[in-house]
């Protein structure tokens, strides 16, 4: 029998945080479930838009940029290139704008019963998950064709990359989550930053053009960003192992990597923290 004597000392709108979701796994995969559910309700093809959209991306990329504007004649594989970056940026948009709107989107049912509330933003990220999934299967499968032939060490760096965009999306979901609950502004300002993003990392350019253009102290700040790192993680997976000319590796990549995870995971303590001391007001601002 279940020790309740914890409980009863828990004041009442307040949980035990990331524990009491990891405790109601099930909860949490219903949740999932209906997100998904209700992504594609009313589709007639589904799945299928999940493998047709970065399809779409490569053909466009590929030609718009590799051909007409001939960027496959200074980036080999420019379509692979833009690609693995373009699926970091997307998975780390998509939850961390869905995590920001998760409270205020699920109101009715957060007024109604007492689950823990933290479930609404780790959800919103396990989705963009499961959505970002069929991109990286075109990826990789377009990377084959191409003789892609990564080592352990490279796909376990596309792994990190992954675990370090999710760790960060968590944190500042439950962060921007819980301001947004009273101050709306919160979503307006994520919607700036997501903005931002594909600019703020090597998406559509080369690290080397920052380390040659910039002074060294911004070029460390710039390799202090988590996406960046999150990034060249990627294309050191994806895009390397084909083979381009010239292109090293981003100077520190493992240590930096190393940083972007403990960054990543101290903003989740932090996005935890804040989240804990603001969902007492929850129902009330809701």
């Amino acid at each position: 029998m279940r020790n309740t004597n914890d409980d009863l000392l828990i004041e009442p709108g307040r949980g035990r945080g990331l524990r009491d979701v990891i405790e109601r796994r099930h909860l949490l995969s219903l949740i999932i479930r209906k997100e998904i559910q209700i992504r594609y309700r009313g589709s007639l093809f589904g799945w299928l838009w999940s493998y047709v959209k970065p399809l779409v991306q490569f053909l466009v990329f590929y030609i718009a940029l590799g051909v007409f504007l001939a960027l496959n004649k200074s980036i080999d594989f420019y379509a692979i290139y833009i690609l693995a970056g373009i699926t970091v940026v997307t998975f780390f948009n998509e939850a961390f704008s869905n995590g920001t709107r998760s409270l205020v989107d699920n109101a009715a049912l957060i007024k109604k019963i007492y689950l823990p509330r933290e479930m609404f933003p780790i959800s919103s990220v396990l989705v963009a998950l499961v959505n970002i999934v069929p991109q990286i299967i075109v990826v990789v499968a377009i990377a084959l064709f191409w003789g892609w032939a990564p080592s352990f060490v490279q796909i376990a760096g596309i792994l990190l990359g992954l675990a370090i965009v999710a760790i960060l999306a968590t944190g500042l979901g439950l962060l921007f989550g819980a301001i947004n609950v009273t101050f709306r502004d919160a979503q307006s300002f994520v919607e700036i930053i997501t903005m931002c993003a594909v600019w703020a990392s090597p998406v559509m350019y080369r690290w080397e053009m920052v380390a040659a253009n910039a002074p060294d102290w911004f070029f460390t700040l710039y390799r202090l960003n988590p996406i960046t790192m999150a990034v060249e993680l990627f294309h050191n997976g994806l895009w390397l192992p084909l083979g381009p000319r010239n292109s090293p590796p981003i100077p520190g990549m493992w240590e930096f990597s190393a940083i972007a995870l403990c960054t990543s995971v101290a903003l989740l303590v932090i996005g935890q923290v804040a989240f804990h001391r603001l969902e007492g007001r929850f129902a009330q601002d809701l």
